[in-house]
Protein backbone atom coordinates (compact mmCIF):
# COMPACT_ATOMS: atom_id res chain seq x y z
CA UNK A 1 0.00 0.00 0.00
CA UNK A 2 1.22 3.35 -0.87
CA UNK A 3 1.30 6.14 1.65
CA UNK A 4 -0.83 8.99 1.55
CA UNK A 5 0.23 11.65 -0.47
CA UNK A 6 1.40 14.95 0.89
CA UNK A 7 -0.04 18.24 0.33
CA UNK A 8 2.17 20.97 -0.72
CA UNK A 9 0.33 24.59 -0.69
CA UNK A 10 1.76 27.01 -3.69
CA UNK A 11 0.85 29.94 -5.67
CA UNK A 12 -0.87 29.56 -8.93
CA UNK A 13 2.19 31.85 -10.69
CA UNK A 14 4.33 29.97 -12.64
CA UNK A 15 7.29 31.10 -10.70
CA UNK A 16 5.47 29.79 -7.28
CA UNK A 17 4.36 26.34 -9.59
CA UNK A 18 7.79 25.77 -10.64
CA UNK A 19 9.89 26.36 -7.28
CA UNK A 20 7.38 24.10 -5.72
CA UNK A 21 7.77 21.01 -8.14
CA UNK A 22 11.04 21.27 -7.45
CA UNK A 23 10.68 20.90 -3.67
CA UNK A 24 8.13 18.63 -4.14
CA UNK A 25 10.69 16.23 -5.33
CA UNK A 26 12.99 16.90 -2.87
CA UNK A 27 10.46 16.40 -0.13
CA UNK A 28 9.48 13.05 -2.03
CA UNK A 29 13.13 12.00 -1.85
CA UNK A 30 12.89 12.23 1.36
CA UNK A 31 10.08 11.26 3.08
CA UNK A 32 9.72 8.21 0.33
CA UNK A 33 6.14 9.41 -0.11
CA UNK A 34 4.22 11.18 -3.15
CA UNK A 35 3.97 14.82 -2.90
CA UNK A 36 0.84 16.61 -4.56
CA UNK A 37 1.16 20.39 -5.40
CA UNK A 38 -2.49 22.37 -4.26
CA UNK A 39 -3.07 26.01 -6.06
CA UNK A 40 -3.94 28.54 -3.72
CA UNK A 41 -5.02 31.99 -4.59
CA UNK A 42 -3.58 34.75 -2.35
CA UNK A 43 -4.79 38.45 -2.37
CA UNK A 44 -1.28 39.35 -3.86
CA UNK A 45 -2.04 37.72 -6.60
CA UNK A 46 -6.15 38.96 -7.94
CA UNK A 47 -5.33 42.69 -6.38
CA UNK A 48 -4.08 44.87 -9.13
CA UNK A 49 -2.64 47.57 -7.26
CA UNK A 50 1.13 48.27 -6.52
CA UNK A 51 2.23 46.29 -4.32
CA UNK A 52 3.19 48.79 -1.99
CA UNK A 53 0.10 50.28 -1.50
CA UNK A 54 -1.58 46.99 -0.70
CA UNK A 55 0.87 47.06 2.26
CA UNK A 56 3.25 44.29 0.98
CA UNK A 57 3.94 42.49 3.47
CA UNK A 58 1.98 38.99 3.92
CA UNK A 59 0.09 39.76 0.44
CA UNK A 60 1.20 36.19 -0.92
CA UNK A 61 1.38 34.42 2.32
CA UNK A 62 -2.00 34.79 4.29
CA UNK A 63 -3.92 32.42 2.26
CA UNK A 64 -0.87 29.86 2.20
CA UNK A 65 -0.90 29.90 6.11
CA UNK A 66 -4.66 30.15 6.27
CA UNK A 67 -5.09 26.75 4.58
CA UNK A 68 -2.33 25.07 6.27
CA UNK A 69 -3.84 26.21 9.68
CA UNK A 70 -6.67 24.55 8.41
CA UNK A 71 -5.14 21.51 7.72
CA UNK A 72 -6.05 21.57 3.78
CA UNK A 73 -2.56 21.34 3.27
CA UNK A 74 0.31 19.56 5.40
CA UNK A 75 3.16 22.36 3.91
CA UNK A 76 3.72 25.46 2.12
CA UNK A 77 6.89 26.82 0.08
CA UNK A 78 7.09 30.96 0.04
CA UNK A 79 9.37 32.86 -1.37
CA UNK A 80 11.51 34.19 1.28
CA UNK A 81 11.33 37.68 0.96
CA UNK A 82 7.87 37.77 0.74
CA UNK A 83 7.28 36.16 4.12
CA UNK A 84 6.62 38.19 7.35
CA UNK A 85 9.45 38.77 9.87
CA UNK A 86 6.96 37.71 12.30
CA UNK A 87 6.27 33.81 12.57
CA UNK A 88 2.99 32.48 14.17
CA UNK A 89 3.31 30.42 16.84
CA UNK A 90 1.34 27.50 15.10
CA UNK A 91 3.33 27.21 12.17
CA UNK A 92 7.57 26.68 11.90
CA UNK A 93 9.55 27.19 8.60
CA UNK A 94 11.35 23.29 9.11
CA UNK A 95 13.68 23.95 5.77
CA UNK A 96 15.52 26.83 4.03
CA UNK A 97 17.23 25.24 1.42
CA UNK A 98 20.25 25.91 -0.47
CA UNK A 99 19.84 29.36 -1.74
CA UNK A 100 20.07 30.47 -5.36
CA UNK A 101 21.58 33.38 -7.42
CA UNK A 102 20.37 36.19 -4.79
CA UNK A 103 20.97 39.16 -7.12
CA UNK A 104 18.68 41.18 -9.03
CA UNK A 105 18.94 41.18 -12.87
CA UNK A 106 18.74 43.28 -15.80
CA UNK A 107 16.50 42.34 -18.81
CA UNK A 108 17.30 45.35 -21.61
CA UNK A 109 16.34 46.52 -24.93
CA UNK A 110 19.04 45.56 -27.19
CA UNK A 111 21.17 43.13 -24.69
CA UNK A 112 22.52 46.96 -22.77
CA UNK A 113 24.22 46.95 -20.25
CA UNK A 114 22.85 49.09 -16.73
CA UNK A 115 26.18 51.74 -18.11
CA UNK A 116 24.62 51.60 -21.42
CA UNK A 117 21.41 52.71 -21.76
CA UNK A 118 20.71 55.66 -22.69
CA UNK A 119 19.70 59.03 -21.15
CA UNK A 120 16.61 59.21 -20.21
CA UNK A 121 15.77 55.53 -19.87
CA UNK A 122 12.89 54.17 -18.56
CA UNK A 123 13.50 51.30 -16.15
CA UNK A 124 9.83 49.42 -14.90
CA UNK A 125 10.50 47.77 -11.38
CA UNK A 126 8.02 47.28 -8.97
CA UNK A 127 10.20 47.35 -5.72
CA UNK A 128 10.65 50.89 -4.35
CA UNK A 129 14.00 49.00 -2.81
CA UNK A 130 15.47 48.72 -6.80
CA UNK A 131 14.02 52.13 -7.76
CA UNK A 132 16.13 53.93 -4.47
CA UNK A 133 19.25 52.08 -5.00
CA UNK A 134 19.10 52.42 -8.73
CA UNK A 135 18.29 55.82 -8.57
CA UNK A 136 21.01 56.34 -5.95
CA UNK A 137 23.57 54.64 -8.42
CA UNK A 138 22.63 57.07 -11.61
CA UNK A 139 23.28 59.93 -9.20
CA UNK A 140 26.51 59.14 -8.28
CA UNK A 141 27.57 58.75 -12.03
CA UNK A 142 25.72 61.33 -13.54
CA UNK A 143 23.45 59.22 -15.78
CA UNK A 144 19.99 59.85 -16.31
CA UNK A 145 16.76 57.51 -15.61
CA UNK A 146 13.76 57.10 -14.86
CA UNK A 147 12.23 54.50 -12.85
CA UNK A 148 8.69 53.59 -13.83
CA UNK A 149 6.36 51.62 -11.13
CA UNK A 150 5.26 47.91 -12.60
CA UNK A 151 3.75 44.92 -11.53
CA UNK A 152 2.93 41.96 -13.08
CA UNK A 153 4.17 38.04 -13.37
CA UNK A 154 7.69 37.80 -15.49
CA UNK A 155 5.95 37.28 -19.31
CA UNK A 156 4.27 40.79 -18.09
CA UNK A 157 7.47 42.67 -17.00
CA UNK A 158 10.01 41.28 -19.57
CA UNK A 159 6.87 42.30 -22.22
CA UNK A 160 7.20 45.60 -21.32
CA UNK A 161 10.78 45.92 -22.93
CA UNK A 162 10.24 43.47 -25.90
CA UNK A 163 7.51 45.97 -27.18
CA UNK A 164 9.61 48.86 -26.46
CA UNK A 165 7.01 50.52 -23.72
CA UNK A 166 10.58 50.40 -21.59
CA UNK A 167 14.10 50.44 -21.88
CA UNK A 168 14.63 47.81 -19.07
CA UNK A 169 13.01 45.82 -16.14
CA UNK A 170 14.95 44.34 -12.85
CA UNK A 171 14.05 41.32 -12.14
CA UNK A 172 15.21 38.30 -9.43
CA UNK A 173 18.25 36.52 -10.64
CA UNK A 174 16.86 33.49 -9.01
CA UNK A 175 13.33 33.32 -10.13
CA UNK A 176 14.16 33.60 -13.67
CA UNK A 177 16.84 30.75 -12.95
CA UNK A 178 14.02 28.89 -11.36
CA UNK A 179 11.57 28.83 -14.59
CA UNK A 180 14.56 28.44 -16.98
CA UNK A 181 14.71 31.63 -18.54
CA UNK A 182 18.03 32.59 -17.11
CA UNK A 183 19.52 33.38 -20.79
CA UNK A 184 16.92 36.43 -21.50
CA UNK A 185 18.94 38.38 -18.95
CA UNK A 186 21.17 40.88 -20.19
CA UNK A 187 23.41 42.36 -17.23
CA UNK A 188 23.45 40.85 -13.94
CA UNK A 189 23.62 43.86 -10.94
CA UNK A 190 26.73 43.41 -8.77
CA UNK A 191 25.60 43.74 -4.83
CA UNK A 192 27.25 46.59 -4.22
CA UNK A 193 25.02 48.32 -6.84
CA UNK A 194 21.79 47.08 -6.00
CA UNK A 195 21.71 44.98 -2.50
CA UNK A 196 19.00 42.07 -2.95
CA UNK A 197 15.54 42.15 -0.60
CA UNK A 198 16.08 40.46 2.65
CA UNK A 199 16.07 36.85 1.59
CA UNK A 200 15.95 37.11 -2.06
CA UNK A 201 16.51 33.66 -3.66
CA UNK A 202 15.89 31.61 -0.84
CA UNK A 203 12.67 29.65 0.34
CA UNK A 204 11.13 29.30 3.46
CA UNK A 205 9.42 25.58 3.70
CA UNK A 206 6.69 25.82 6.24
CA UNK A 207 4.53 23.47 8.47
CA UNK A 208 2.13 22.79 11.30
CA UNK A 209 4.37 23.25 14.49
CA UNK A 210 3.19 20.44 16.13
CA UNK A 211 3.91 17.77 13.35
CA UNK A 212 7.08 16.67 14.54
CA UNK A 213 7.67 13.56 11.72
CA UNK A 214 7.23 15.89 8.83
CA UNK A 215 9.36 18.44 10.87
CA UNK A 216 12.27 16.21 11.00
CA UNK A 217 11.57 15.25 7.18
CA UNK A 218 11.71 18.70 5.48
CA UNK A 219 14.81 19.40 8.33
CA UNK A 220 16.72 16.99 5.56
CA UNK A 221 16.59 19.67 3.52
CA UNK A 222 17.86 22.51 5.27
CA UNK A 223 21.19 24.65 4.69
CA UNK A 224 22.56 26.10 7.63
CA UNK A 225 24.38 28.56 6.14
CA UNK A 226 21.33 29.97 4.17
CA UNK A 227 19.16 29.64 6.76
CA UNK A 228 22.11 31.59 9.57
CA UNK A 229 22.53 34.54 6.61
CA UNK A 230 19.08 34.78 5.77
CA UNK A 231 17.98 34.96 9.71
CA UNK A 232 20.04 38.26 9.76
CA UNK A 233 19.05 39.39 6.90
CA UNK A 234 15.37 39.66 8.12
CA UNK A 235 16.46 40.12 11.82
CA UNK A 236 17.81 43.82 10.13
CA UNK A 237 14.69 44.03 8.60
CA UNK A 238 12.44 43.30 11.73
CA UNK A 239 14.86 46.01 13.73
CA UNK A 240 14.29 48.73 11.00
CA UNK A 241 10.73 47.79 11.56
CA UNK A 242 9.94 47.73 7.81
CA UNK A 243 8.11 45.71 6.13
CA UNK A 244 8.64 43.22 2.70
CA UNK A 245 7.21 46.30 0.61
CA UNK A 246 10.00 48.78 2.68
CA UNK A 247 12.67 50.28 0.50
CA UNK A 248 15.65 48.14 2.51
CA UNK A 249 18.05 46.07 0.83
CA UNK A 250 20.05 43.15 3.08
CA UNK A 251 22.31 40.62 2.12
CA UNK A 252 24.84 38.22 4.67
CA UNK A 253 27.41 36.30 2.67
CA UNK A 254 30.26 34.14 3.79
CA UNK A 255 33.62 35.51 3.83
CA UNK A 256 36.15 32.45 3.45
CA UNK A 257 39.78 31.99 3.71
CA UNK A 258 40.61 29.26 1.33
CA UNK A 259 38.31 26.45 1.91
CA UNK A 260 37.79 28.01 5.23
CA UNK A 261 34.58 29.84 6.24
CA UNK A 262 35.86 32.40 8.22
CA UNK A 263 33.32 35.02 9.17
CA UNK A 264 29.86 36.18 7.83
CA UNK A 265 29.10 39.83 6.71
CA UNK A 266 26.07 41.76 6.50
CA UNK A 267 25.34 44.34 4.42
CA UNK A 268 22.01 46.87 4.92
CA UNK A 269 20.92 49.52 3.12
CA UNK A 270 17.72 51.50 2.63
CA UNK A 271 17.15 54.66 0.88
CA UNK A 272 14.51 57.34 -0.47
CA UNK A 273 12.94 56.18 -3.88
CA UNK A 274 14.62 59.02 -5.73
CA UNK A 275 18.33 57.77 -4.36
CA UNK A 276 18.96 61.62 -3.10
CA UNK A 277 19.41 59.87 0.32
CA UNK A 278 20.82 56.56 0.83
CA UNK A 279 22.07 55.17 4.33
CA UNK A 280 24.22 51.99 3.52
CA UNK A 281 26.24 50.18 6.26
CA UNK A 282 27.55 46.78 6.51
CA UNK A 283 29.13 44.26 10.19
CA UNK A 284 30.81 41.78 10.44
CA UNK A 285 31.58 38.56 12.78
CA UNK A 286 31.96 35.30 13.74
CA UNK A 287 29.21 33.03 11.44
CA UNK A 288 26.17 32.95 13.60
CA UNK A 289 26.26 28.89 15.08
CA UNK A 290 22.76 29.72 16.99
CA UNK A 291 19.30 31.57 15.72
CA UNK A 292 19.94 34.11 18.74
CA UNK A 293 23.71 34.55 16.98
CA UNK A 294 22.15 35.60 13.92
CA UNK A 295 19.27 37.85 14.50
CA UNK A 296 21.97 39.26 17.25
CA UNK A 297 23.86 40.45 13.85
CA UNK A 298 20.54 41.63 12.31
CA UNK A 299 19.77 43.65 15.31
CA UNK A 300 23.49 45.32 15.61
CA UNK A 301 23.14 47.02 12.12
CA UNK A 302 19.79 48.01 12.40
CA UNK A 303 20.92 50.24 15.41
CA UNK A 304 23.99 51.69 13.48
CA UNK A 305 22.05 52.21 10.57
CA UNK A 306 18.39 53.83 12.55
CA UNK A 307 21.53 55.79 14.40
CA UNK A 308 22.49 57.29 11.23
CA UNK A 309 19.19 58.25 10.12
CA UNK A 310 17.28 54.90 8.30
CA UNK A 311 14.10 55.22 9.78
CA UNK A 312 13.16 59.02 8.58
CA UNK A 313 13.84 57.27 4.96
CA UNK A 314 11.48 54.71 5.45
CA UNK A 315 8.62 56.84 4.25
CA UNK A 316 5.24 54.96 6.42
CA UNK A 317 6.64 52.74 9.65
CA UNK A 318 5.13 49.66 8.96
CA UNK A 319 2.49 48.65 12.11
Amino acid sequence: MTEKALRLGTRRSKLAMAQSGQVAEAVSQVTGRPVELVEITTYGDVSREHLAQIGGTGVFVAALREALARGEVDFAVHSLKDLPTAQPDELVVAAIPVREDPRDVMVTRDALKLTDLPRGARIGTGSPRRMAQLNAYARSRGMDIETVPIRGNVDTRIGYVLKGELDAVVLAAAGLNRIGRSDEVTDFLSVDTVLPAPGQGALAIECAADDAELIAALAELDDPFTRAAVTAERSLLAALEAGCSAPVGALADLLADGQIVKEMRLRGVVGTTDGSTLVQLSTTGPVPETHEAAMALGRELATEMLAQGAAGLMGERAQ
